[in-house]
């Protein structure tokens, strides 16, 4: 029987994580798609990284998936994705979803507080 914390040691050991720092280099050249997969009110509590598709972790099988007509063209499995959320644990999970589905550069930025206390760029 599996428990919250094997699937959090499993999703981690297979999306890579970054610091914040990293994340906003990758975000200053402007070629990676970033992922907030916060629900929408606790992004509109503290707004979400500059230009971040908000797909909530609940629904981001739909959003990935070119099959399903609730496909977000902006979501290719050759690009560069970067997964945000509050702090680290439902990005990781919801890349390594990504990851399964045959997205192959998905990468865990960790959690929106650490993106604003680094200064990154954010939106509301």
């Amino acid at each position: 029987m599996k428990h919250a914390k094997d699937y959090l040691s499993e999703a981690n050991a297979a999306v890579p994580r970054i610091s914040a720092e990293e994340g906003m280099a990758i975000h200053k050249k402007g070629t990676a798609v970033f992922i907030d997969v916060r629900d929408s009110g606790d992004v509109a509590k503290t707004g979400t990284i500059a230009g971040a598709l908000r797909i909530p972790r609940g629904f981001i099988e739909f959003a990935a998936d070119d099959t399903t007509d609730f496909h977000n063209p902006a979501l290719q499995k050759d690009s560069e994705v970067l997964v945000v959320c509050a702090v680290g644990g439902q990005a990781a999970l919801a890349g390594k979803t990504l990851t399964e589905m045959g997205y192959r550069n998905v990468t865990n930025v960790g959690g929106i507080s650490d993106w604003i206390a680094a200064g990154g760029e954010t939106e509301s």
